[in-house]
């Protein structure tokens, strides 16, 4: 058998939910070809993404804790945590139905609310339906009301990796009432290796296939417009070195990347294609991120404090990114972005893939 699964406890968290203290296990895939990824009950958190790099040496490349206490410690930094009921920003912290408005939970400043509440899917302890032949399934029954949404939501999430080196996540959701639902994962990625920080991050090269960004307002509230990249510092669509780019942030309200790129055309496609490639040349580590999604949220780490990591890693400002796949933020409230609104009869579903991939090393197209 090319994948395996093993299975171990991480941890005992509390259930938000339940308010009973609960074992967390960790389910951890391998190949054949020196991959592993570990995902969690806590959150279906992203734990680790462990690889070889063109010289054969092993690093973990995703963001982490190594136990539950620091998933719980760091919770505001959403690290490796699935996104839910609504991933990003819902401005106010309202949106209207029918004439009829939808008050949720504003756990940012009391202004909006931000990627699904105070409780949001990554703080809950989903729970584990099937392990597979290439993977684990986890769900969660998200109750009608909770952080002020209505229906009970229930969700699946199925993550496969193959021999190929990809790891995907399919999404699936359904409602017993009308509803609103955008999923995602904010993983963070940096292909040095999880503890390289922002020199490491500096490094990278990133591609994204976008010739336009979901336009916000000083308080990242997407204003209802597109606006295009060309001849902008958002303009990813040939490859860019992010420690050259990162340098023109620094006179401006947001220090770095954190913006919705429109893909694939603004629609919701019926199979994945690629999005976005980001590659680090001295270790010949690359990312394409594959999806049917819309929209992709890359964030360069900007608002991260440093944070005691795994192995004693320090995780620091711009020393990681993410690459969420979605539909465009605050949709709800924008009548001309990819509707997210859900009915009983309809299920929502969300395909994404990393495909992890080894190139040639290369020492000299970059700045050291």
């Amino acid at each position: 058998m090319s994948i395996t699964v093993e299975e171990r406890n991480f941890g005992l968290a509390v259930n938000p939910l339940t308010e009973t203290r609960e074992m967390v296990r960790c389910y951890t895939l391998k190949n054949t070809k020196g991959m592993s990824v570990s995902v969690i009950q806590l959150g279906a958190i992203i734990q680790s993404v462990v690889l070889p790099d063109g010289n054969k040496k092993v690093d973990d490349v995703c963001l982490g804790f190594d136990d539950v206490g620091g998933y719980v410690a760091n919770r505001g930094a959403y690290i490796g945590g699935t996104l839910g009921r609504v991933a990003n920003r819902v401005a106010n912290g309202q949106y209207t139905v029918d004439d009829t408005t939808v008050n949720v939970t504003k756990n940012i400043q009391d202004q909006f609310q931000l990627h699904g509440g105070f409780v949001g899917f990554d703080s809950v302890i989903w729970e584990v339906v099937q392990k597979t032949a290439e993977g684990v399934v986890f769900r969660h029954e998200s109750p009608d009301g909770h952080e002020g949404y209505p229906g009970t939501l229930t969700c699946q999430i199925t993550y496969r990796l193959d021999s190929d080196n990809r790891l995907s996540i399919s999404y699936e959701a359904t409602t017993d009432r009308q509803t609103v639902v955008n999923l995602s994962n904010h993983a963070y990625f940096n292909l040095a290796g999880h503890g390289a920080g922002a020199r490491g991050l500096a490094q990278h090269t990133v591609e994204i296939s976008s010739s336009e960004i979901v336009e916000t307002d000083q308080s990242q509230i997407p204003t209802g417009n597109l606006t295009l990249v060309r001849d902008t510092v958002f303009d990813l669509r040939s490859p860019v070195l992010l420690g050259d780019r990162l340098q023109q942030f620094e006179n401006r309200l947001i220090k770095g990347y954190d913006n919705c790129y429109v893909v694939n055309g603004g629609q919701v496609l019926r199979s994945v294609v690629k999005v976005a490639k980001i590659v680090h040349p001295p270790t010949g580590r690359s990312l394409e991120v594959w999806t049917d999604q819309p929209g992709i949220q890359f964030y360069t780490a900007n608002n991260m404090t440093t944070i005691a990591g795994k192995k004693g890693a320090q995780y620091v400002k711009h020393g990681s990114f993410c690459v969420e796949t979605e539909k465009f933020p605050d949709a709800m409230n924008h009548p001309k972005f990819p509707s997210i609104h859900l009915e009983p009869d309809q299920t929502y579903r969300h395909e994404v893939v990393y495909w992890f991939k080894v190139e040639k090393i290369c020492r000299c197209c970059y700045k050291k």
